[in-house]
């Protein structure tokens, strides 16, 4: 696999670009060989479609420079730009509601319009124009829920051999169409659940497979491997001359995950080496390493892109050398500046010396002890259970002895955790913008502090 794309999800907690200048060399030297930037509202969209920016979207000179500094590295980049399903960031807005599959529902765009594939063609338009010198470029289409169950749809599918299948590939068809007549020399990418369960006759017939590469993706620490060889042969016997696989470092185990196990990771590169290995030498052109930042535009956050670093690196190793050994994981150790390594547990001994090292430990720390220690003296100490119950707290019938047994610990326990938690926010203001400090922070410290300040103030 010698092909390494290391995605960037920057539909949220997207990274400050000076962060991901000073990540970008340690990828090379991890094994990297390239990105691919799912950049969502974080593009500097511009015109009818500025609306889309988030507030922290990238301008465009940060986008050139880090762009140029991949370069500088030997990175390739592959720019993600969904066409398709997952189209929340755009479907959400009343201007393009009306280019819903379903009325109520933003996730999926209606393939029967023509201002549809003229809005797909726009973005991807504004994306090119940003990147230099590309080979691939992915259009999503994964996950198209509801496919079929707009009117519009419902209309088309009554007539004689329509199916949603049809559908789906007409859509795809017309993306990489629109892509291949303005941009000759790029190549799309599409994901491949939508394909999976196609029929051989129906993916020839459509002529998809002669137009982008699918990239087959299973986040699974046991996966099908005999399965996915049978996939690679059949997408080979449609037509697709290549296939890509996608693996995950992280953002694939808990919607609102905010550890990283590395073990599960690496078994789940393991497992693409061993279809790999099964695989025709010349049908695999790479395989990207996913990074999920949340599951969808409207999802909590989960690990944050520090967070899931030692494990990207452990994974990077894993299928840079074709497996991973002692000496894989020093090796590790020494990129990271991390002596003891954990796998199969979320805590390690030592610090680490890479970038955003001390977001991790902070992390850690919180999400292994706020929690619990607010819990031990709040729903064990017999004082608070007793006699400081929310119905006494309701009526104000408390002695003021009881008070005095558990609220200097309260008091105690509040001012250590919130020194912990300003640490975290000064080494998150290095690597985040505010707004992603602020949602971390509201879902994984605000409801144990707010618990434990409730009993005291």
């Amino acid at each position: 696999m010698w092909r390494r794309l290391v995605h960037l999800d920057l539909k949220g907690a997207a990274p400050r670009v000076q962060y991901l200048e000073q990540v970008l060399p340690l990828l090379r030297a991890l094994g990297a060989t390239g990105l691919l930037l799912e950049y969502e509202d974080t593009f500097p969209y511009t015109g009818p479609l500025e609306l889309l920016q988030a507030p922290h979207a990238y301008s465009p000179e940060e986008l050139r420079a880090l762009l140029s500094r991949a370069r500088a590295q030997g990175l390739d980049v592959v720019p993600l730009v969904q066409s398709f399903g997952h189209m929340e960031f755009v479907l959400k807005h009343r201007e393009f509601a009306h280019l819903r599959e379903v009325k109520a529902l933003p996730n999926a765009l209606n393939p029967h319009k023509e201002e549809s594939l003229a809005l797909v063609k726009a973005m991807i338009d504004q994306v090119m124009a940003l990147h230099e010198d590309l080979k691939w470029f992915h259009i999503g289409c994964d996950e198209v829920y509801c496919l079929g169950e707009g009117e519009e749809s419902k209309q088309w599918l009554q007539q004689q051999n329509n199916t949603p299948e049809k559908l789906c590939l007409s859509h795809i068809k017309a993306v990489a169409t629109c892509l291949a007549w303005s941009y000759p020399m790029v190549t799309p990418i599409v994901w491949d659940d939508m394909l999976r369960g196609m029929s051989e006759e129906t993916l020839a017939e459509s002529g998809v497979p002669q137009l982008v590469q699918p990239m087959i993706w299973d986040y699974a620490a046991d996966i099908d491997v005999v399965g996915k060889v049978q996939l690679i042969e059949k997408y080979r016997r449609c037509g697709f001359s290549k296939v890509w696989f996608a693996s995950a470092f992280k953002g694939a185990t808990g919607v609102n995950q905010s550890l990283t196990l590395i073990g599960h990771h690496l078994r789940n590169q393991l497992e693409w080496l061993q279809v790999a290995s099964r695989s025709p030498a010349d049908v695999l052109e790479g395989i990207a390493l996913t990074g999920w930042q949340r599951y969808d535009h409207f999802s909590v956050l989960c690990e944050l892109l520090p967070v899931g670093i030692p494990s990207l690196a452990v994974c990077l190793q894993a299928l840079k050398n074709g497996g991973y050994s002692e000496k894989i994981k020093e090796n590790v150790e020494n990129l990271l500046g991390m002596p003891n390594l954990e796998i199969d547990t979320f805590t390690s001994p030592s610090l680490g010396t890479f970038p955003g090292s001390n977001v991790l430990t902070l992390v850690t720390q919180i999400s292994f002890h706020l929690k619990s220690s607010v819990d031990e003296l709040l729903e064990r100490n017999r004082y608070v259970t007793g006699w400081f119950s929310p119905y006494h707290r309701k009526r104000k019938i408390i002695h003021p002895i009881v008070l005095h047994h558990f609220q200097p610990d309260a008091v105690s326990l509040f001012s250590k955790w919130n020194a912990v938690v300003q640490d975290l926010q000064a080494a998150m203001e290095q690597v985040f913008h505010r707004c992603a400090i602020e949602e971390w922070m509201e879902e994984n410290v605000h409801p144990s502090l707010q618990k434990l300040q409730q009993h005291w103030c």
